[in-house]
């Protein structure tokens, strides 16, 4: 039995990166020999077990045969006779399909050193066509690390869109991909490379235009994705960005892509009052008021100012410099100042939500006094 680190691990440390998750490769073993060495079983779809100290990933050696469409149209086989190599040659870039023995030693039968040496994604095998979450995770690379994909790369992930394997892409894994790639350094080269292989149109139709490369829109949104990411904003914010211009498609999208809630609640609010919030400085105080109404500020500030946050990149402006944003703020301070209890107990009956919005108004005109 032999164990060898594979993987993302490998490749960060010989990029110089961060490595945050170590997985290994068992060649040579049963399952019930790991089990007798104390590894716990988790694997559903293969043979994976937990390390009985580290808690660390180790995956018996395996092969996969095409059996269906989708990613998980796939056969696996594991056995002793399995090698590394065949185990890494299933791999989908050759940058992943790089392994560590125990000595250390390097085994790179793909040339993913020299891949990473030129920055270059490259597939390992005609066999990269046969899952359509490739597509998806070599545009995830891209923005992370900020290669190019070889021409032949590209050629495949074109052929995966025109052949309609990429329509039986399932919509958790869609997610789960573009959550990473919008939370990488670059996002807008996930998106210019899906568009560029043909893929957006056919993983997100309501939301591809406002992001194709080729268009000034597009252009603006992407360069904005990237700002965002270098101001190291949250998930949902980026989402927003990206995505409330969609407008009306918005729950067609959250549909079609399986984003989580805060994500579509606050592309959501952008697509119903980001062109208000910017009017904010010339509103008066009933205006003011009926504007955190409308976009819940006063129960959930927070995404109400994630809003400001989105207004201020898409201006270009420095978000603590966002004019609407002070004005807001003072306004948002002042009306949660209002004991809408208190003042709920003074006036009973069906006109008490006037008085109280009359309360906020008058304590909004008063914080914005010169």
């Amino acid at each position: 039995m032999k164990i060898y680190r594979v993987g993302g691990s490998v490749r960060d440390e010989l990029l110089g990166r961060a490595v945050q998750d170590h997985d290994y490769v068992v060649v040579g073993a049963t399952p019930e020999q790991m089990v007798a060495l104390g590894y716990q079983p988790v694997g559903k779809d293969f043979p994976v077990f937990l390390h009985p100290t580290t808690r660390e990933e180790h995956a018996l050696a395996r092969t996969e045969r095409k059996s269906g469409r989708g990613y998980k149209g796939f056969t696996v086989h594991t056995s002793p006779e399995v090698t590394l190599e065949e185990d890494l040659a299933r791999r989908d870039l050759t940058i992943n399909a790089m392994a560590r023995d125990a000595s250390g030693t390097l085994i790179d039968p793909f040339g993913g050193l020299d891949d990473l040496g030129r920055r270059c994604l490259r597939h390992v095998s005609p066999a990269f066509v046969e899952d359509p979450v490739r597509i998806l995770r070599v545009a995830r690379f891209a923005a992370r690390l900020d290669f190019t994909v070889a021409e032949d790369t590209l050629a495949l992930m074109r052929h995966m869109v025109e052949t309609g394997e990429a329509d039986h892409l399932v919509p958790e894994r869609v997610w789960q991909e573009l959550a990473r790639g919008l939370m990488e350094a670059r996002p807008s080269v996930m998106f210019a490379l899906l568009w560029e292989c043909g893929a957006m149109p056919r993983i997100a139709p309501e939301w591809a235009d406002l992001l194709d490369p080729k268009r000034e829109p597009g252009r603006q949104t992407l360069a904005w994705l990237d700002r965002a990411a270098a101001l190291e904003t949250s998930l949902p914010v980026r989402f927003a960005l990206a995505a409330h211009r969609a407008g009306d498609a918005l729950p067609a999208l959250g549909i079609r892509v399986r984003c989580p809630n805060d994500c579509l609640e606050l592309a959501t609010l952008c697509a119903r009052h980001i062109t208000a919030v910017r009017t904010a400085p010339l509103l008066d105080a009933a205006g003011l008021v009926d504007l955190l109404v409308r976009g819940d500020a006063l129960r959930r500030p927070g995404r109400f100012f994630d809003m400001l946050w989105i207004a201020a990149l898409e201006d270009d402006i420095a978000p603590p410099h966002f004019a609407p944003r002070r004005v807001l703020e003072r306004a948002l301070r002042a009306a949660q100042a209002v004991d809408a209890q208190a003042v709920a107990s003074r006036h009973a009956g069906p006109a008490v939500a006037d008085h109280i919005r009359a309360a906020r108004i008058a304590a909004v005109r008063d914080a914005l006094q010169p």
